[in-house]
């Protein structure tokens, strides 16, 4: 594990500053083991997040930038001039789930960008008046703004929850902005009609929270206890992850965000058709209703204890991706997995990157 002094070198310096963190030998004795298939080589590779430490870490002050309707707060890590790679996100978490993944890309001259998702954090609204919207084309079009905002061509993509549905969504409707892609749990492009059918009462158990959200109770409920709330998934989709308090606090202070518990209900009632989103992007979204495929290289991992892993080692979306790909099931890992394994999810960054 990297200490903090060389985490707060890894974050602030350049390429040569950081030259020397890497990650070889960063593994600890806990750590899990990684299935490999499909990928170039054929080899497989050891996964080195291990379950015991708490996943600590944290970013110096962060930035922010004025970026189509929202200003976004993002920590940036490595040399200004790198290659970009943008990290994202999901719910309940917020940019540390990348705190200890950030340094080990910016040590290899990666210029990392860690947004705070709408609604999380320092992300703000411009206007009070603007829709509350949390519909998936929308999360995708704020990465796509940040992108300009921060005059970034192109980058490498890596995210888990929302955060790889949103980098799975612009890389099969804007592919000329994303070099590549790392996606926890593979294809998350939402389908409301699929949405509409029942899944057995096994998985509709891990999802408990959505219909809770479907209800006004459900609603004022979340509002109250939004951080009992957020802990418990913690620990019901990670249940190998011993994060400490002071972990949790850090991400916390992202659900204080006036705008947190709109966003979270309006996503989770959108996607059950419970709520209408903007009429402005229903092009986009009949695109993406049609599954299109992806075809920019992509690593694609699975946290073997992760409730929502499909069965079949990554053969459920395999179809999805028709590039250079690869795909990792990590094991003894959850549903956090740049957190609870942040060696293997840098390494699969990295990896992706000489597709």
């Amino acid at each position: 594990m990297i200490d903090r002094r060389t985490f707060g070198k890894a974050i602030g310096a350049g390429a040569a500053g950081t030259a020397a963190v890497s990650l070889t030998g960063l593994s600890h004795p806990s750590s899990a083991a990684a299935s490999s298939s499909s990928g170039p080589g054929g080899a497989d590779r050891a996964a080195t997040g291990p379950t015991s430490r708490p996943g600590g870490g944290s970013f110096p002050a962060l930035k922010r930038v004025e970026a189509g309707e929202l200003t976004i707060g993002y920590a940036e890590a490595g040399p200004a001039h790198g290659p970009a790679v943008v990290l994202l996100h999901g719910w309940p978490y917020d940019i540390h789930s990348y705190a200890e993944v950030a340094p080990l890309l910016a040590a290899r001259g990666h210029r990392v960008i860690v947004p705070h998702l709408r609604g999380h954090g320092t992300t703000s609204f411009r206007s009070p008046k603007t829709f509350r919207n949390a519909q998936q084309s929308v999360i995708a079009l704020d990465i796509i703004a940040l992108l300009n905002a921060l005059k970034i061509e192109k980058a490498v993509f890596g995210g888990f929850d929302w955060g790889s549905r949103t980098a799975d969504i612009i890389a099969a409707l804007w592919p000329e902005r994303c070099k590549a892609l790392v996606s926890v749990t593979g294809y998350l492009i939402a389908n409301r009609e699929k949405n509409k059918q029942p899944l057995p009462p096994s998985a509709e158990w891990a999802w408990w929270y959505q219909y809770y959200f479907a209800t006004e109770r459900g609603a004022v409920g979340f509002e109250t206890y939004r951080h009992d709330f957020a802990k418990l998934i913690w620990r019901n989709v990670s249940p190998t992850w011993n994060f400490d308090d002071a972990t949790f606090d850090r991400t916390a202070a992202a659900f204080d965000n006036p705008d947190y518990v709109p966003i979270v209900v309006h996503n989770y009632r959108w996607r059950l058709g419970l709520a209408k989103g903007d009429p402005r992007y229903d092009g986009l979204e009949a695109r993406l209703a049609a599954a299109p495929d992806i075809a920019v290289p992509t690593i694609t991992l699975d946290g073997e204890l992760d409730p929502f892993t499909p069965a079949g080692d990554g053969a459920a979306y395999r179809s999805k991706f028709t590039g250079a790909y690869d795909h990792r099931t990590l094991e003894g890992i959850g549903h956090n997995v740049p957190q609870e394994a942040p060696e293997a999810f840098a390494e699969a960054v990295l990896d992706v990157d000489r597709f």
